[in-house]
């Protein structure tokens, strides 16, 4: 099983394969994709949650179309570096999802402090009116924007180590 913080685990990056970045909500699943050279984050897309398999079915999916090699999900960090609840949550389901996705998949966490913040202001640039901003909240945008931040931060890290 190779689930740890980013830090602990850029050796083993999976070189020459694309990177899944996941900011894992209540409700949604914000999706980035990396390209093999770990160079830059795309938002890719926004996945609904309704149950766990249903969940994994999608992400395993997604994996396979873009011939993933691992993944970087983002981890809610308190502002003073504590984790609480809500980082204990993430760790679960990156446990479960290493166990439906099998195959000893590298699963790095990232520190994704305001990252949701900042897709927020990016949108908040972009958009002017507020009904157009209320759209691009239930559409999904900010999650797959938070998503491609918490994945280039990751690759940016990577790049440097």
């Amino acid at each position: 099983m190779t689930i740890d913080y980013l830090k602990n685990i850029t050796n083993i990056c999976p070189m020459n394969r694309a990177l899944l970045g996941l900011d894992v909500g209540k409700k949604t699943i914000g999706l980035a994709l990396a390209d093999p050279t770990h160079s830059l984050a795309t938002p890719l897309l926004t996945i609904k949650r309704t149950k766990f398999t249903k969940d994994m079915i999608a992400l395993t999916d997604i994996a396979k179309e873009y011939e993933v090699g691992g993944y970087i999900i983002g981890l809610p960090v308190n502002m003073d570096g504590s984790e609480g609840r809500r980082a204990q949550s993430i760790k679960d389901f990156a446990s479960e999802m290493e166990r439906f996705i099998g195959n000893d998949p590298w699963i790095a966490f990232w520190d994704e402090r305001l990252s949701t913040v900042s897709a927020d202001n990016i949108v908040d640039k972009m958009v002017e009116k507020r009904k157009t901003k209320i759209k691009a909240k239930s559409s999904g945008l900010i999650d797959k924007l938070a998503a491609q931040t918490i994945l280039q931060g990751a690759l940016d890290y990577i790049r440097n180590a």
